[in-house]
């Protein structure tokens, strides 16, 4: 048997699969696609998360768009986190090239131009369905790690949390929050002391000017109400495709604690919101993390702990997470040891910093006699990438340099226009882009306030007038003896004698 039918033997029973699976493209040996040596993925094991790194223009959104176009042909709803703003060409058929065709020429696998079903969300002033989310729903223990708060400073926001709760107090937005601190070492001392402890204000300032750094990321946009439903994130189309769910992340870039935020409070509304899935076939929703660095970026130890346990806790609810991002190395061993499939496109040496992460990179994939890691990692071109998945009964699939499928949509933006009526077919813009500002903690705080110095200050006025009352009605002890008799007799008796 030659080597090349040899491989493609290899590949062929190590990618076999009973079930539904994506098919990426076509392994390669010696730098050239082996036609219909397919690398497939299977349905069944695309909860298990994953990873897709590469240096700049190397083809990483491509591959994230590949996978996307195909989890949403197969009825999986996908959500994308854009922060470079090219993803948008979803909504668009590929225009064709003649590079295109002749790949999949090499690949074995005819070529469709198609357009998907896309939502376009916001987290900012952006266009598009805005997502909110209030903080009550974000919980103590959440939002303190957001915050990366001490343990003595976590106590502090439970018991805020508590007497909010207890007094029936909604805590929507970040003035809500903010507005019971303030009253907790303020005019509420009192109160706050008697039935919750002292509060330590020093405690509070420090809270104060964390919360102040989030607002000053744009999280004041993100807190508060209509709040975003997560199962509308898993709708389909008329046809049975998953709805692609675009989020826009193009203004915020520079705001990693508002990115991270996001994500940890979506990932725990979805734990908390589906159900347990158990062995299932397909996903119920795959979430794609690109520039996932953001994530991880001076992330307390609270906050990595934090992502680390939802890594591993919900694939068990049909979803399916998956990082882009440059370089693995950006990615915690901790999460990184959680990913079933890795597609990593080729990484570049320019310093001894690159061939020590080339290095580290390697090793985290699994040996192979037809491949050197290494070297490989460095010669991948565009649209290639080393694969390597697991397969239906959860095992490792053999490592393959593949030639990646071109996606059928489009490989550019839309156009403004483009673009609008998009947002102008949403259905779910109705639903969310009202801006509600019920009464809550905030406005509730403030009157009680008003109504305790109104009442503070009409006792004030009574007791004045009181003292006023009393101060005129008792006599002078100065007059008391001027209008004496005593005093009468004795002048009289004077003016008697001067008179004489």
């Amino acid at each position: 048997m030659s080597k090349e039918k040899e491989f493609f033997a290899h590949i062929d029973k190590g990618y076999a699969t009973k079930g539904d699976y994506i098919s990426m493209g076509a392994a390669m040996l010696n730098g050239v696609a082996i036609n219909k040596a397919f690398v497939k993925i299977p349905l069944k094991t695309l909860n298990r998360h994953g990873l897709i790194a590469g240096a700049t223009g190397t083809g990483k959104t491509k591959t994230l768009q590949v996978l996307a176009e195909n989890l949403s042909e197969k009825g999986i709803p996908v959500l994308l986190m854009d922060l470079k703003g090219d993803l948008s060409g979803l909504a668009q058929p590929s225009p064709g090239h003649a590079k295109i065709d002749e790949r999949h020429e090499q690949i074995g696998l005819p070529f469709e131009a198609k357009n998907f079903p896309i939502e376009i969300l916001s987290l900012s002033e952006q266009d598009g369905v805005k997502l909110r989310a209030t903080v009550s729903e974000f919980g103590p223990t959440l939002l303190s790690r957001i915050l990366d708060l001490t343990e003595t400073q976590e106590g502090i926001v439970a018991v805020v949390f508590k007497y909010c709760d207890d007094n029936k107090l909604p805590l929507l937005d970040l003035k809500d929050f903010k507005k019971v601190l303030q009253y907790a070492t303020g005019a509420g001392k009192a109160e706050f002391t008697k039935d919750y402890g002292r509060i330590s204000t020093a405690s509070t300032g420090t809270i104060l000017r964390k919360i102040i750094e989030l607002e000053q990321q744009g999280a004041d946009l993100f807190f508060g109400e209509k709040s975003f439903e997560v199962d509308d994130l898993t709708r389909l189309d008329d046809n049975g495709r998953g709805y692609i769910n675009i989020l826009r992340l193009t203004d915020i870039q520079d705001r990693p604690k508002l990115f991270s935020t996001f994500m940890l409070s979506l990932l725990a509304e979805i734990y908390d919101s589906f159900p347990e899935q158990g062995d299932s076939d397909k996903p119920e929703l795959v979430l794609f993390i690109d520039e996932a660095h953001l994530i991880f970026k001076e992330a307390s130890k609270a906050l990595l702990d934090q992502i680390e346990s939802i890594v591993k806790l919900i694939r068990s609810k049909g979803i399916g997470l998956y990082f882009v991002t440059q370089n693995p190395t950006d990615v915690p061993n901790e999460v990184l040891a959680q990913l079933g499939l890795k597609v990593q496109h080729a990484l570049r040496a320019f310093t001894a910093r690159d061939r020590k992460a080339i290095k580290l990179t390697a090793e985290n994939y699994p040996e192979s006699e037809y491949y050197n890691t290494k070297e490989v990692l460095t010669s991948l071109g565009i649209g290639e990438a080393l694969i390597s998945a697991l397969d239906e009964k959860g095992r490792p699939t053999p490592l393959a340099a593949t030639l990646l499928r071109a996606p059928m949509s489009r490989m550019d933006v839309l156009t403004e226009k483009e673009l609008k009526m998009v947002i102008k077919k949403s259905q779910l813009i109705p639903k969310y882009n009202d801006v509600i500002d019920r009464e809550s903690a905030y406005e509730i705080l403030n009157e009680k306030i008003e109504k305790a110095e109104a009442t503070a200050a009409k006792e004030k006025t009574k007791t004045s007038k009181r003292s006023t009352t009393r101060t005129s009605t008792r006599q002078n002890p100065v007059i008391k003896v001027l209008t004496s008799a005593t005093f009468i007799r004795g002048v009289l008796g004077v003016l008697k004698k001067v008179m004489r």
